[in-house]
């Protein structure tokens, strides 16, 4: 095993934090000054303002009680991350502290929203930061794992320019930017403890796996991915004489476990309840079954209304206007508005969702598994883009990079880019074809694309090889 892992000097990674902080905070302030109630913005900011008036860790919008008046209660619906980052900016600018109260009272009908200050800058700033660590990870990754320097700059431009073209979706209080930026550092910090063999670096995959489930709980289906692949890899792709894979996941375990066991103590104490989240799987479901209803015609459109460029020259992504309006979330009889309305309709009847849950998934299985599963193919689709037009590019080099990974025998890309490509089949199944919740793919695909240009530039030739 070589010595020196990194050969791009701490500089070199600087400045691309620099460069990539720099251009995205360009793109994001450039975006309209939203209200902070458009988009799901007010579900995070409610909880920040919870916790700064009470103290107290509530389901937000979600929550039964006003809390303008009154204590809410405490809830779990909601990871804590990235409420408590919303919390940390109020603390530090009181000027978007007032902005954050202003919107939640006037949302509650006290204040009138027009007088509230649609300030957003210091998280538009802290959602640029976020990025820009994310896209340096995705960089330190690809040179781990072809073990040259000059890929770290051609992959690092890559995630950049995909992540430039998300800017809009990042330019709102909401989880996007640290999703990307946690599941980046897991990523490279998974590939690095395989590379190494270093208990402290599975500690540390492990630590911000749990840290990324506290963002968004759907990633509790990476752990025993991760799991698996560390086994893998231990056991087919490396020296025997460097095992003793058990201590290393027990390792990774024990760090994750430690980070959810602390919200799973915190949610037994303040909730009264043993669980890590709660409503949020049920609820998810209840919306995902409303596309089972996909009509043929719209089950194969659905591949040239979501490839970007096609769809936004031959349909109407914007008003809804064509035969495609269901798959736009604001028309009344929209795909998300059919399930949203079910959802609120089981929750007005009978409260709680997670009660109901397996009689609901029993009745829909039992007469649309098979439409479930097909339908999840054009999903998958739809939210692969990620990246929007740069993705175009990214996505069939990444597939082409996967091919020559897989005939050379050298899996470590295909390990990286599992645990994305697998939370992409998760949303399709439980989620929607939206791509805001697969722009962790965003890493893989610039990595794989990275390294086939980097190929092709070197005469074409299979030049940089894997490191195992």
């Amino acid at each position: 095993m070589a010595t020196c892992l990194s050969v791009t000097p701490l500089k070199a990674k600087l400045c691309l934090c620099i460069v990539a902080f720099a251009a995205l905070s360009a793109l994001i302030l450039n975006r309209p000054a939203w209200t902070l109630q458009d988009f799901d913005q007010p579900f995070y900011i409610t909880i920040a303002y919870d916790l700064d008036k009470w103290g107290v860790f509530s389901n937000g919008q979600l929550g039964e009680a006003d809390s303008t008046y009154a204590r809410p209660q405490s809830g779990m619906f909601f990871g804590p991350v990235y409420p408590l980052l919303i919390l940390g900016v109020m603390k530090v600018d009181p000027r978007f502290a007032d902005a954050v109260r202003c919107s939640v009272e006037a949302d509650r009908g006290h204040p009138d929203e027009a007088t509230c200050e649609p300030y957003e800058i210091p998280m538009r700033l802290l959602n640029a930061f976020l990025l820009a660590i994310g896209i340096v990870a995705v960089a330190s990754a690809a040179e781990l794992i072809f073990g040259k320097s000059s890929i770290f700059v051609l992959a690092g431009a890559l995630a950049l320019t995909a992540a430039a073209f998300e800017a809009g979706i990042f330019s709102y209080i909401m989880t996007e930017s640290t999703i990307f930026s946690l599941y980046s550092v897991f990523a490279w910090a998974t590939v690095l403890a395989w590379r190494t063999g270093r208990i402290r670096n599975f500690v540390l995959s492990g630590g911000v796996l749990g840290l990324l489930c506290l963002t968004k709980p759907s990633y509790l289906v990476v752990f025993p991915i991760v799991v698996v692949l560390s086994l893998l890899y231990a056991h087919w792709l490396v020296d025997r004489k460097r095992q003793r894979a058990g201590w290393r996941v027990l390792a990774l375990s024990l760090a994750f476990g430690c980070v959810v066991g602390a919200w799973v103590a915190r949610n037994i104490v303040s909730v009264g309840k043993f669980g890590f989240t709660e409503e949020y799987g049920s609820a998810a479901l209840i919306e995902r079954f409303a596309y089972n209803d996909m009509t043929a015609r719209e089950f194969f459109q659905a591949f040239a209304y979501c490839t970007p460029g096609i769809g936004d020259t031959f349909f109407d992504p914007v008003n809804g206007t064509d035969s495609m309006h269901r798959f736009v979330y604001h028309t009344k009889d929209s795909f998300f508005h059919v399930g949203r309305g079910r959802r609120s309709a089981l929750i007005d009847q009978y409260v709680r969702l997670d009660p109901l849950i397996y009689g609901i998934i029993s009745e829909e299985m039992r007469t649309n598994w098979w439409r479930h599963l097909l339908v999840s193919i054009p999903l998958a689709w739809c939210g692969m883009w990620a990246g929007w037009l740069a993705s175009l590019f990214l996505v069939p080099l990444f597939a082409w990079a996967c091919v020559r990974s897989a005939r050379e025998k050298e899996p470590l890309l295909l390990l990286y880019a599992t645990p994305a490509v697998a939370m992409l089949g998760l949303d399709a199944l439980i989620g929607n074809h939206y791509t805001r919740y697969n722009l962790v793919l965003i890493g893989p695909y610039a990595v794989g694309a990275a390294f086939i240009i980097s190929s092709r530039l070197s005469s074409g030739r299979w030049r940089w090889r894997f490191k195992g």
